[in-house]
């Protein structure tokens, strides 16, 4: 007959890592350093701090519509010989117009 042994000692598990606290540590603070230095670059390419080139708030003139007047000869006025379906179109979205009709009297902003 033949005995079978059993060995009933306990058997540690490695940890996952298999990395001391300092590792650890020191992988932590290498990951959030590059994910600072990454959120800066992304900023700085949407165009967060840009100093280098200031952006000009948009100028407008405000006029009164008179008689006679309408939106395209509006715009032929303002565009000084430019594009005068861009105008119009400008003049249509800043003063949020919804049909092109504009009445005598009526106050108007014309991009500068």
């Amino acid at each position: 007959m033949s005995a079978i042994a059993l060995n009933s000692t306990a058997y540690s598990y490695p940890s996952r890592s298999g990395l001391n606290r300092r590792a650890r540590l020191t992988r932590s603070l290498v990951v959030l350093s590059l994910s600072i230095v990454l959120g800066a670059g992304f900023a700085m390419k949407a165009g967060a701090g840009d100093s280098l080139n200031p952006s000009k708030a948009p100028s407008f003139t405000t006029i009164t519509v008179a008689p006679g007047d309408t939106l395209w000869s509006i715009a032929l006025a303002a565009s000084h010989g430019g594009d005068v379906r861009g105008m119009a179109e400008e003049i249509i979205s800043v003063n949020s117009l919804l049909v092109p009709d504009v009445k005598a009297g009526q106050s108007l902003r014309i991009p500068s």
